[in-house]
């Protein structure tokens, strides 16, 4: 049997790359632009960027909620998935990220599209409660882990039934199940699941990966009431 390592993973990732996602040159631009403005090299992989995009269109989403902007690259995929008479709405703290995000949004020819939020996620997302924001069809969740379970208590709250809510990073490298760990993104997470076992309102699973992201992992929540 083959022994796990990060560059065998790694390559899996690109092989799987190679075979099932054609260039595409407003995502290739937005890494290169991440990249050569510092941004941190965190955005999600070229083959799970594609399975957001699949999600989404498999629920038909026209509305989608990111909480975590980064660069950009991620809203891209969400972009293509909901079309030019959709909408995504992504929330940054770092004003220097949206910046980088607004151009690879621009250079990709989705202004129209794509709306970014700079603030603390946590305020606007009551700001955008308390205007009575449209729900939602999809939710991902991608920011700061200590805030897990107030991002997922936003999400609920700003959805329908049939939205989906998915949250990434999971795994935490294993932390997750680490009973000595007091990390806040660690805390964090376990209350997340904790949230999301007792929600009678949403049906959930969570999936470890691993990939040319290392261990890793996401969770995803039906809302069914």
């Amino acid at each position: 049997m083959a022994t796990y390592t990060l560059e065998k993973a790694t390559a899996l990732d690109a092989y799987v790359c190679d075979h099932l996602l054609p260039t595409d040159p407003a995502l290739e631009a937005a890494l290169k632009n991440n990249a050569s403005s510092n941004l941190d090299a965190i955005d999600v992989a070229a083959n799970q960027g594609k399975q957001l995009y699949l999600l989404a269109k498999m629920i038909k989403a026209k509305r989608v909620l990111e909480v975590g902007t980064l660069g950009g690259y991620s809203a891209i995929w969400f972009s293509k998935a909901v079309g030019p008479e959709g909408k995504v709405i992504t929330l940054e703290v770092e004003p220097e990220h949206a910046k980088v995000a607004r151009e690879n949004i621009s250079n990709a020819g989705l202004k129209k599209v794509v709306e970014v939020k700079v603030n603390p996620a946590l305020a606007t997302l009551a700001q955008m409660q308390k205007e009575g924001t449209e729900a939602f069809d999809m939710v991902f969740i991608d920011a700061d882990k200590d805030n897990n379970p107030g991002y997922f208590t936003a999400a609920l709250a700003m959805s329908h039934v049939g939205t989906l809510i998915v949250v990434d990073n999971i795994a935490r490298r294993g932390r997750l199940i680490d009973p000595n760990s007091t990390a806040g993104d660690v805390l964090g997470t376990r209350k997340l699941f904790e949230m999301m076992g007792k929600e009678k309102r949403v049906e959930a699973t969570a999936v470890q990966t691993v990939g040319s992201k290392g261990w890793d992992g996401y969770a995803m929540a039906l809302v069914v009431e």
